[in-house]
């Protein structure tokens, strides 16, 4: 059975868990969970923790294909005015913060979240694991290859769980060595893979169980669900509710979503089931 360490809030993962996503960016592909101002945040994040969210992700940087890089400072600059409000506001919620940068996870955790998340898997900022292992706080190791910028130029695999295991076992143990040991493995859907390669990837999801881990969902409205069903990511909340029931099925435990009640919903259905 899996646990997490949130800043002192111990959280069991054996029953699976649900992570709200909170942006604050204006280019995020998902209109619907863009928020500005310090009150909508507020009233947003406590919507979500009313619903069941044991986490709250909050992204100052869209991570999307060919999305617009932000360094550090003008990533921060964005979560400054409302990360502290936030983490005030809802003192028993494990808040994660979602960067590539070591400086903005620093300071994140010093005014009161409890997790980094990290697309990069600590490979575009170099301090970012040992910054992470000093700080203590559990670790959303995901894969990706190259950049957000880039990441599409790069989906050729000659066998795709295999080369991402191996990508797992190296980062890993780069992890352990910085002194982190509260892992968790995001299998990167939607990062440099292509559609079918995310649908193959769901289907294996398993396969990873063996690496010792807990395993974090990242599907929730994104292309490979829109894109099949030619919908809109507007209208992609039934698909992203079937593929989180096949990721709960195959062994996910932790579903990073924009819409919680469903998440929350497919997890209880999923667990009578079992």
């Amino acid at each position: 059975m899996y646990s997490l360490n949130g800043g002192g809030r111990l959280c069991s993962l054996a029953t699976p868990r649900v992570m709200g996503i909170l942006n604050i960016t204006p280019d995020s592909f998902y209109a619907g969970s863009r928020e500005q101002g310090q009150k909508a945040l507020i009233q947003r994040a406590a919507a979500m923790i009313e619903a069941g969210a044991t986490f709250i992700d909050i992204g100052a940087q869209s991570t999307r294909p060919d999305s617009s890089y932000l360094s550090a400072e003008a990533e921060w600059d964005r979560l400054a005015p409302v990360l502290p409000a936030l983490c005030r506001a809802f003192p028993e919620t494990i808040f994660s913060i979602d960067t590539f940068h070591a400086v903005v996870a620093q300071r994140a955790v010093e005014v009161g979240v409890a997790m980094v998340n990290d697309v990069s898997g600590g490979l575009l900022d170099n301090n970012m694991l040992s910054t992470v292992g000093a700080l203590r706080v559990p670790y959303v190791c995901m894969h990706m290859r190259g950049t957000p910028q880039n990441m599409q130029s790069h989906t050729q695999y000659n066998d795709l769980v295999l080369e991402i295991c191996d990508y797992f076992i190296e980062r890993m143990a780069a992890c352990r060595a910085a002194g982190i040991y509260d892992i968790v493995l995001d299998p990167g859907f939607g990062f440099a893979k292509t559609i079918e390669q995310n649908f193959a990837l769901l289907g294996k999801l398993a396969q990873f169980q063996f690496l010792g881990y807990p395993l974090l969902l990242g599907v929730s409205r994104k292309s490979s669900i829109s894109k099949t069903l030619g919908v809109s990511a507007d209208d992609a909340l039934n698909g992203t509710t079937v593929l989180n029931t096949v990721g709960l099925l195959h062994g996910a435990h932790i579903l990073r979503v924009h819409d919680v009640k469903e998440a929350m919903e497919a997890i209880r259905l999923v667990e009578k089931l079992k």
